[in-house]
């Protein structure tokens, strides 16, 4: 019940600065230029950016002082993480998920239409335990662990599938861990991300304002898994929720892609899955992070992965074409371990 009422109150929060931010700053600007037919979509997304601005904030206020108290490693060239700082900005305003999930919405409710009339049976999360599974927290814990299982394959297919993988390439192109890493993805991968997990949302009856919530929580999470901080969570914490050092494994040199089945540690938010799967890697041991092919010959190509934005974003696209024509260059696994 404490839950709930938190969740109400920071909703309630939210929804006012959402109000205010509107009518104080985007409804002038947009009866100047002319822009008034879309202002209910962008009211609607100005819910998100707050959301978005307030997990920056967060991030920083609680991650960054671990980073500078107690990192895992030195930062060799603390330049490289700007283009991270950028990604985070766009991905944590996160307009791209939530305008995935309003747009697929009149989809989904056309399809829920044809199966009701065809009495076909849908995913109703909420119907499945009358009492227990309607309730606002337990529904919220079933959607995050089927949200959970969902990314846990999405994020092992990244790994399996050559094309898939030169988009996933540029977040494990980082060489350095930090707390603003998360985010730094391919952007078509993101829109292909977006579009999945609003979809598997949708169908099993996510409502709006627990997907924000969802996405928001995932989000800190993530965050707090790449932080270059030494953060312990001990012999039980780390097998319930995916640590710091559980992940950074999973970005190690020769095991986090090159390893037996492609590699190592997926769950996104829960190590469960690699355990049940036979995924899992718990060597704690600190470990160089990125691609082998960007290392210098004989290890690896000294293959450049892009410094800013841009680059990232042009050099996927590049491996890509690559692969179609089957011009790719294999590094040799080495040592590779699974």
């Amino acid at each position: 019940m404490m839950i709930d009422t938190l969740l109400s109150q920071l909703d309630n929060g939210v929804s006012v600065l959402q109000t205010l931010l509107y009518v104080d700053v985007v409804q002038p600007l947009f009866y100047r230029f002319g822009l008034m037919g879309y202002d209910e979509d962008t009211y609607d997304a100005l819910y998100w950016v707050i959301v978005g601005l307030l997990q920056i904030v967060a991030m920083y206020a609680l991650l960054r002082p671990l980073e500078a108290l107690r990192p895992a490693e030195p930062w060799r060239d603390r330049r490289a993480l700007r283009a991270d700082v950028v990604y985070t900005w766009i991905s944590k305003l996160g307009i791209l998920n939530i305008g995935f999930f309003f747009v697929l919405q009149p989809v989904f409710n056309h399809w829920q239409s044809l199966m009701a009339i065809h009495n076909i049976p849908s995913i109703e999360v909420d119907g499945m335990w009358p009492g227990v599974t309607d309730r606002p927290v337990v529904s919220f814990l079933i959607y995050l662990v089927a949200l959970d299982f969902a990314g846990y394959w999405y994020h092992r297919w990244q790994h399996r599938f050559g094309v898939w993988w030169e988009l996933h390439a540029v977040h494990h192109s980082q060489q350095q861990m930090s707390l603003w890493c998360d985010d730094r993805n391919h952007f078509i991968d993101d829109v292909i991300q977006a579009a999945f997990f609003a979809g598997i949302s949708l169908v099993i009856g996510v409502p709006p304002a627990q997907f924000v919530v969802l996405v928001a929580l995932g989000n800190f999470m993530q965050s707090v898994q790449h932080v270059n901080a030494r953060l312990p969570f001990g012999p039980v914490l780390e097998r319930i929720v995916v640590s710091p050092t559980f992940h950074r494994r999973h970005h190690a040199i020769g095991y986090g892609h090159e390893g037996t089945r492609y590699g190592c540690n997926f769950g996104v938010l829960f190590p469960w899955w690699d355990v049940m799967f036979r995924t899992a890697s718990w060597n704690r041991a600190p470990e160089p992070t990125g691609i082998r092919d960007q290392l210098p010959a004989p290890h690896g190509r000294g293959l450049d992965y892009g410094d800013g934005v841009i680059a990232q974003q042009w050099l996927a696209l590049v491996r890509i074409a690559q692969r179609l024509r089957g011009t790719r260059p294999v590094v040799p696994a080495g040592d590779a371990a699974g």
